[in-house]
Order: structure tokens, then sequence, then C-alpha cells
């Protein structure tokens, strides 16, 4: 009887793979964190500072995997159709997971289906620079110059439905002007073009944009944020220029695919909470001017993306934004 007994619960754990993952020990080798953009950016040596404090807490190597390409979709559908084992993370934002599904009709993913929501991550605004070429100083020479020069000045992103594009489509909603959109699947070359003069503005990360506004390649008329950022405490917000809906906050945070045991979704939540409250990440943080969110784990990141998706669907309806 006990042999039976034996074989019966072995049969229904083996027959329950969400509870046999959940058992078994986790990780037990290394994670893939894959980041569905180029290498260089704010969201790589994000990823990378988190991973690396990540490994040492799970003690297995969380490796960062770029994975480019349709405004960040390729990278996310390879996460969503990995494994539930937890050893596939996505680096998920608002363009591949908010944007992507009004963007693109043959979406090969659901983002509400397909994947878990694990932990938010943080919020870091855009900051809007151009050339010390051109002849505007502030976002209401910008706009004036727009409305004088409709569909004639030009603006950079890292693609269509990346929150740079997004952000260009709210000022765009809220003011009646229209640029042309030169989307990149390079933030690096974009913003090089725009120093250039190649380019006419760019919604960019202050992470990469202050050294040029420091050096004097790049002129700040803006950032998206509520509040001035303390790393350019002299570029005033949209607020401040007299456009306070513009206000547009950039968003990240880390899923796993859909089917992942409960068990490893809290695992995974636990330690990343850990590596973000270090301070060592947290001064990396500070240096790119984001708001880490460690209290935002898998409920109430779920709940914040309940209001997102329709929030960012409707800027994306109201815009007619179509995939390049």
């Amino acid at each position: 009887m006990v042999r039976i007994a034996r074989r019966s619960l072995l049969a229904a754990t083996l027959a329950t793979p969400g509870l046999a993952a959940a058992e078994a020990p986790w990780p037990s080798r290394g994670i893939t964190w894959v980041v569905p953009f180029a290498a260089g950016g704010i969201t790589d040596s994000s990823s990378r500072v988190v991973a690396q404090r990540l490994s040492q807490i799970l003690g297995q190597p969380v490796v960062v995997e770029n994975r480019p390409g349709a405004g960040g979709t390729i990278g996310a559908e390879a996460v969503a159709r990995a494994a539930p084992d937890g050893h596939t993370l996505l680096y998920g934002s608002q363009g591949p997971i908010a944007a992507a599904p009004a963007l693109y009709p043959a979406l090969r993913y659901d983002p509400k289906r397909d994947f878990v929501p694990v932990q938010g991550l943080g919020a870091s605004p855009n900051m809007v620079v151009t050339s010390p070429g051109r002849p505007w100083r502030s976002m209401a020479e910008l706009v004036a110059a727009a409305r004088a020069r409709p569909e004639t000045l030009t603006y950079a992103s890292t693609g269509v439905g990346t929150a740079p594009h997004l952000a260009v489509e709210m000022l765009q909603q809220v003011t009646g002007i229209r640029l042309i959109h030169a989307p990149y699947a390079n933030g690096a070359q974009a913003v090089n073009d725009v120093i250039g003069g190649r380019v006419d503005v760019m919604w960019d990360y202050p992470m990469t944009s202050i050294p040029h506004v420091r050096d004097g390649r790049l002129r700040a008329l803006a950032v998206t944020d509520p509040a001035r950022v303390r790393l350019a405490p002299e570029v005033p917000t949209m607020a401040e220029a007299g456009i306070p809906e513009a206000e547009f906050l950039p968003w990240a945070g880390l899923f796993l695919p859909a089917a992942t045991p409960g068990a490893i979704v809290a695992r995974l939540a636990a330690g990343l909470r850990e590596a973000m409250q270090d301070p060592r990440v947290q001064e990396f943080f500070d240096g790119t001017a984001t708001v880490l969110w460690p209290e935002m784990g898998p409920e109430r990141f779920k709940d914040f993306l309940a209001a997102e998706w329709p929030r960012i669907a409707a800027l994306v309806a109201r815009s007619g934004a179509r995939p390049g």
C-alpha cells in the first residue's frame, strides 16, 4: 500500500507541471534577461546593473541578451514563446507591452495573455533636445516654428511605438502641430544625427543627452517629468514651458512567460526588490534620472498595467501611427 501511495503521489506530481516546477530548485541554471532594444542605451545599461546584482542574490548567472527590432516586439515575442520555467525574462516597456497591440494588427503575442508581470522597475522622463544650430531656445519657440511650417520639422526616436515616439505623439495631440517622424534602430545614431543637424529634435533619456548638453553639442528645451530633473535643474518641465498636458513618463518592468509557477514569480520578484534596494544600484539609477519602484511587486504592477493598457492604446489610436 505504501509503494502504491508513493507511485500515485509521483504520478500526480508529474501530471501537474506547475507543481513540479515550483518544487524543483530554482534557478537551476543561468537566466537570460532579454532586452528588446539595441545595446548601449539606457535600457541596456540599466538592465546590466540590475542583472549583475540579481545574479549574486540568486546564485546563478543572469545574462543580458539584446534582441532589438520592430519597436521591441521581436524580443518580446521570443520571451512569450520561451519555456515558462523562470529562466527567461523580459525587460518590458511601454512600446512592446502597451503600444504594440494597437500598432501591429498581426502581432504574434498578446501582452495580457502571454506574460506574467513580475516587478515594476521604474520611470525615467525624456529630455527634449535639439542642435545648438537650430533657432529655437524653448518649447514655445519650437511649437511656434512647427505651426509655421507644418509637417516640415523632423524628430528622431528609437522606433515606432517606443516611449520617445509616444511622447511626441502626446505633444502633437495637445498642441495640434505635426512633425515628421524619423525612427532609428539605434538611439546613439539618432542622437548623433540630432547633434549633426540632420534631424531637428529628439525626445531622449537624460542619461545619454546630458553629457552632450554639458559640452554644448545639444541644447535642452524641456523634460517630460512633472518635476525638474536633479541632474539638469536648469531645464524646465513641460508644465513650466506652458504645456503640462505633454508630460510623459516612460516606464519599464520585468515579465516572465505566462504559466510560470507562482512560487518562481514570487522568488524572482523578491530578488529584484533586493537588487533595486542595493545602494550601488540606486546610485546608478540616480545618475540616469530614474525613479525606482521597488514597492511595485506582481500585484501592484498588474494593477498599474491594467490602467496603462487602455491609456496607451487610446493615445496610439488618436495618433493614427502605423509601423514604418
